[in-house]
């Protein structure tokens, strides 16, 4: 603790704190000579007289007798004190501050400490802002470096959000979060050279991170590349969404499937028990390389049941959907996010027990010559 105090100490804020040292050597000086010249006192009893005086102490040892000798003695008194109050409430409010700070920073490192992996957002700005909703609808752990304090004091933060108000640019906390414990950096500043050093920094200590960043211009894309990020997305090509998505490549999984509409609760049911999100589903009509994707992005087993009962209350619907599976002759792709490759085995592995399972990762043109041979 006392370590502690100390390095507080040495940090405050030095310019407030001169200014009152200079103030109180200026008043001192002041009291000295109207001591001597005012008072009538040799030098020692005027430094010893302006002491007593501005520290309001008076033994009463000098007393002052003219109305000179009392002014001097009444405006040495309240700036003393009013100057010396100054003084020490700055040194107080700053104390207090950088205590509050410390205490802060230790919470949020205990937070990321029980973390058991996260991501780790620079700059929530514009487009950060999405990708930090997208990684919230998934419920994945976050940690915002952003310097704006307004925006970190926006951010509701609990067990899975942390907020570090500081610039990614000028701290080295990044390179110790970017560890084993982290799934991917994502890097949404807008400014490149800011994302250059801060892939660089990263990559320097961090050999095996995931790097995404953001490129605000076209031309600095091969810049950053060589700089060691993993993927560099412009918001001129896609949006904010796909950082995300390119962030958890390593953890998406395509799988191109074999079954009727009648297994789509079962289907979901397994992805949702892996703690799993399920992102979209493609239909591949045969022989076409484009399918028609529809947006999921769910892991809640029962918005699936709602869909399910839907579909038996309204008899349209579900012929509607019987109708599509069977013009696609029942092969569709899911997209589903998870936590990482492990969790995909093992999701694997019970989905083949379901279901056919015709290939993972395909390209839509590899699924285009499977479906033309149907």
């Amino acid at each position: 603790m006392r370590q502690l105090t100390l390095k507080i100490l040495t940090k405050l804020p030095t310019k407030y704190v001169t200014s009152g040292l200079i103030l109180i050597i200026i008043l001192f000086i002041y009291g000295v000579l109207g001591s001597h010249f005012i008072m009538g006192l040799n030098i020692i009893d005027s430094i010893y007289y302006a002491v007593i005086t501005m520290t309001t102490v008076g033994y009463g040892d000098y007393t002052p007798h003219t109305g000179i000798q009392k002014i001097f003695a009444t405006t040495l008194a309240l700036a003393g004190v009013a100057l010396l109050a100054y003084v020490f409430n700055i040194l107080l409010t700053a104390f207090q501050e950088r205590m509050s700070r410390y205490s802060k920073g230790a919470r949020t490192m205990k937070t990321i400490n029980d973390m058991d992996d996260y991501y780790i957002l620079c700059g929530c700005g514009r487009v950060g802002s999405v990708v930090f909703e997208e990684l919230i609808q998934r419920d994945q752990n976050v940690i915002v470096i952003e310097k704006n304090k307004e925006i970190c004091e926006n951010i509701k933060e609990n067990d899975s959000v942390v907020t570090i108000h500081k610039d990614a640019t000028e701290d080295d906390l990044i390179t110790k979060l970017a560890g084993d414990k982290c799934n991917s950096v994502i890097i949404s500043t807008g400014d490149d050279v800011s994302n250059l050093f801060i892939v660089l920094t990263i990559r320097e200590t961090n050999p095996d991170a995931w790097i995404v960043t953001r490129a605000s211009k076209l031309e600095n894309i091969s810049r950053l590349k060589k700089a060691g990020a993993d993927k560099i997305v412009s918001p001129e090509v896609i949006g904010g969404k796909d950082l995300y998505y390119e962030s958890t490549r390593p953890h998406v999984l395509r799988l191109t499937v074999n079954h009727g509409p009648d297994e789509l609760l079962d289907e979901f049911e397994i992805i949702t028990k892996h703690g799993c999100t399920l992102e979209s589903i493609d239909y591949h009509i045969p022989g076409i390389e484009t399918p028609l994707s529809r947006e999921i992005k769910t892991k809640d087993l029962e918005e699936g049941k709602k869909y399910v009962n839907y579909l038996k209350e309204h008899p349209k619907a579900k012929t509607a959907l019987e109708n599509l599976y069977k013009s696609v002759n029942n092969i569709h792709s899911h997209t589903i996010s998870g936590p990482d490759k492990p969790t995909f085995d093992r999701l694997m592995q019970d989905l083949e027990k379901q279901e056919e399972i015709i290939g993972k990762n395909l390209t839509d043109k590899e699924i285009a010559e499977i479906t033309r041979k149907k």
